[in-house]
């Protein structure tokens, strides 16, 4: 073509979308990227939409999810795409902030002027003196200089650590503090997991009832937080099944030898694999899996190990609790009176006095009436 006002040959400029309009609808671009006669494929697009789940933080509520939906429904009013919304469900995860201080009359001190003494930062305002400073948690800023480097956080700790300390801060909706003591806590946890499977005998045998517990409550709480996106109670789940399983390894649970069966140690590996992905691939080998355990199913947990026999309850005296008696799920009223008449707490406040009445609620409690 020929620019009118100087007469020179050009080339139209088609590109004149602002940037963000290409990243609006990438999505439907990634489910037929090759296709060079259509943006997707009309079967594709209902085979694959609406996008399940869409995760971002808060500020693309009025930025990115603005646009690609109002792009969507244009499509969707000209007949292009199937469906309505582009998104089922939106999940804002919250900001981490960083630590920054400030002097006790609110004037804020970068992290390159603070001086350290004992452990404890003291700053001053311009042209005065030191004086104690207030940690406060505040965004993460150049000017306040408390940008944590993940780069420094990897070399020191690992980038299993870190990953499994921002799930671990606390839930995924909420804005939290980073505070640096907490990457060494869950280091110190991935390296007792990774001494439960390294350093506990496998051993060739059936679970026993008491491990049988321990890790399928262990795989339905690590799998229902998975799905529920709460992650650091998933994480607690584990810590807490370490715990367990140090003694369960130690103890032998009367199997007639100490150690762990294989199972046990294998599923646990794939709980913990999305959460700490290298060093789940490591254990995965050292149990003498020679394929990925990308390519393994999700553990399956057994209801009936969940399934308790026996449940503790309260024994009141003249509706005054005075001890806890385990008896089993289907105790009948009398065989509850019997055990906690043989409980030595029960016992020593019944000695001299006359059981008027025995109040016996089964799986609840029991109370004695006396005179």
């Amino acid at each position: 073509m020929t620019d009118p006002a100087t007469g020179r040959k050009g080339v139209r400029e088609t590109n004149t979308m602002p940037q963000w309009a290409g990243s609006c609808w990438y999505y439907l671009r990634y489910i037929d990227p090759h296709n060079d006669t259509a943006f997707a494929d009309p079967e594709l697009l209902k085979k694959w939409l609406p996008v399940d789940l869409y995760v971002g933080g808060a500020e693309h509520a009025v930025l990115h999810l603005l646009y690609s939906r109002f792009w969507h429904k244009v499509l969707f009013d000209l007949g292009l795409v199937p469906t309505p919304e582009p998104f089922q469900k939106l999940v804002n995860q919250g900001m981490i902030l960083g630590l920054a201080y400030k002097t006790p009359r609110g004037v804020l001190v970068p992290m390159d002027k603070i001086v350290w003494r004992d452990g404890k930062p003291f700053g001053a305002e311009e042209g005065g003196e030191l004086e104690p400073l207030v940690e406060f948690p505040a965004k993460m800023s150049k000017s306040l200089k408390n940008v944590v480097n993940p780069d420094d956080v990897i070399r020191d700790f690992g980038a299993d650590s870190l990953r499994l300390y921002e799930m671990f801060m606390g839930p995924l909706q909420v804005v939290k503090p980073w505070q640096t003591k907490g990457v060494e806590g869950v280091h110190r946890f991935l390296k007792r997991a990774n001494r439960l499977v390294t350093e506990t005998p496998v051993v060739d045998r059936a679970l026993t009832k008491a491990e049988a517990k321990c890790l399928n409550a262990m795989v339905k709480k690590v799998g229902d937080d998975l799905e529920a996106m709460a992650f650091n109670t998933g994480i607690s789940a584990m810590m807490v099944f370490v715990n367990e399983a140090e003694k369960l390894a130690t103890a032998g649970e009367g199997a007639g030898e100490p150690g762990l069966p294989r199972p046990f140690l294998e599923k646990f590996v794939l709980c913990l694999s999305p959460y700490a992905p290298h060093l789940g691939e490591e254990l995965w080998q050292f149990l003498g899996h020679d394929r990925s355990l990308a390519y393994e199913p999700w553990p399956a947990y057994d209801p009936a190990a969940l399934v308790e026999d026996e449940i503790e309850i309260p024994v009141q005296i003249m509706g005054r609790l005075r001890g806890r008696v385990k008896v089993p799920v289907a105790a009948t009223p009398a065989e509850m009176e019997a055990a906690a008449k043989a409980c030595p707490d029960v016992a020593k406040f019944l000695d001299g006095k006359t059981i008027v009445k025995v109040i016996a609620v089964p799986k609840r409690m029991v109370n004695f009436v006396v005179r």
